[in-house]
């Protein structure tokens, strides 16, 4: 979701408000039958995710053609654009999306804490974090 697509900025407290707002835009520009509009619209969420990809090799210089092109506040920008994107596609599939994401996010955090956080067969020597020690905001 670009920016410029989403207008001002609006000072509301609950984001689902926002992807209302969203998805009513989306509805009114829409000019597909509903169900490709739907197909459409879960399928942006694969665009928005290589964003990230492309912003990750941007963030790392990790393509030697183009160099270092991106920060990692871009990386985190377009990780914002997937959760955007996620949300108005939960939207238009339910008018319930909140309510939906809230009772999915308690049963992930109930099933994680049944797990046990130190349930592993990798020694605990040999573990490393899922998230590296290092700061990797440019200063």
């Amino acid at each position: 979701m670009d920016d410029d697509q989403q207008g001002a900025p609006e000072d509301h407290d609950d984001p689902w408000e926002t992807v209302d707002r969203l998805y009513e835009w989306l509805d009114s520009h829409n000019r597909q039958p509903p169900q490709e509009a739907l197909l459409l619209r879960m399928l942006k969420l694969s665009e928005e995710v290589g964003e990230v990809a492309q912003a990750v090799i941007g963030a790392t210089g990790q393509n030697p053609r183009k160099g270092t092109t991106h920060s990692w506040d871009d990386v985190q920008g377009e990780l914002c654009d997937v959760i955007v994107t996620a949300m108005v596609a939960l939207r238009t599939l339910t008018p319930d999306a909140g309510t939906v994401l809230a009772a999915h996010l308690r049963r992930v955090g109930e099933r994680s804490a049944k797990v046990g956080a130190t349930k592993t067969n990798v020694p605990s020597a040999r573990r490393q974090a899922s998230v590296p020690a290092h700061d990797h905001r440019d200063s």
